[in-house]
């Protein structure tokens, strides 16, 4: 079973890097990738489930309107992408039922941070999917996190994949930096062992982001974006298809 999602946001992560960038520009970009993520799932009739902040759906309601009647599933991924208190967990619950009309059964928090669980459960979710079960410096370190679906606080807890063993990430920068036989090659080792992939992805990564004046990335963050993101995202789910793997959202998962 294949979990693929997209975490639909401001596309505030140039400030990660000394960048100011307009308001309007950060919905713009990542409007600009929905639309590509939204082609390639048509053209190769594949479910998924998309975060999204409420203040991205509020500035998009006509993608959340596509997304919700394509089949996709929306779930929540805070009230800003750049500020969180506990209450956002509930009042973005709240907007984005409002907004698309469908239950949000599921919450991952920006940039994967620690989340209270007990107050995910508190706040009514199904889910929760904001663990990387691995250690990268300065990011996470989850090593003594359990790396397949596990229930605390009476919520299901869904980390994002990593392999077997060495708990390699298979995160977006993997997928941009790998060559991609081996990135498919370490998927498919990971769903043999586990029995399902649980893959993100972001869409300014298929937007052109090599633009260092503007953006401030290094090449590991810029490689293989735009187009060839595109490309890549489109020979991986093709792949993937061709070997009879199955898609699904995560709420249909569970």
């Amino acid at each position: 079973m294949i979990l693929l999602s997209f975490d639909i946001e401001e596309f505030d992560m140039p400030f990660e890097y000394g960048k100011d960038i307009p308001f309007e520009d950060q919905i713009g970009i990542s409007k600009e990738g929905t639309k590509q993520i939204l082609k390639l799932l048509d053209k190769h009739q594949v479910k998924v489930t998309f975060f999204s902040t409420v203040i991205f759906a509020q500035n998009a309601p006509e993608l959340i309107r596509q997304i919700v009647e394509g089949g996709h599933e929306l779930a929540s991924h805070g009230y800003y992408h750049s500020d969180f208190e506990t209450a956002h967990l509930a009042s973005s619950k709240i907007a984005l039922q409002e907004l698309s009309g469908k239950e949000i059964k599921g919450y991952r928090m920006a940039r994967m941070k620690p989340v209270d669980e007990y107050e995910i459960t508190k706040a009514g979710y199904i889910y929760n999917s904001s663990i990387n079960p691995t250690w990268l410096p300065g990011r996470y370190n989850n090593l003594s996190k359990p790396r397949k679906f596990y229930k605390e606080a009476g919520t299901w807890q869904v980390p994002a994949s990593v392999s077997p063993i060495l708990r390699f990430p298979l995160f977006w920068l993997s997928f941009h930096n790998l060559p991609l036989s081996i990135y498919q090659w370490l998927a498919e080792r990971t769903h043999t062992k586990d029995g399902y992939l649980n893959i993100y992805f972001h869409p300014w990564e298929f937007t052109e982001l090599g633009d260092q004046k503007r953006f401030g990335f290094p090449g590991y963050v810029s490689r293989n974006s735009g187009i060839k993101m595109i490309e890549r995202m489109d020979s991986f789910i093709g792949y993937l298809k061709q070997k009879n793997y199955t898609f699904s959202t995560i709420s249909d998962f569970l």
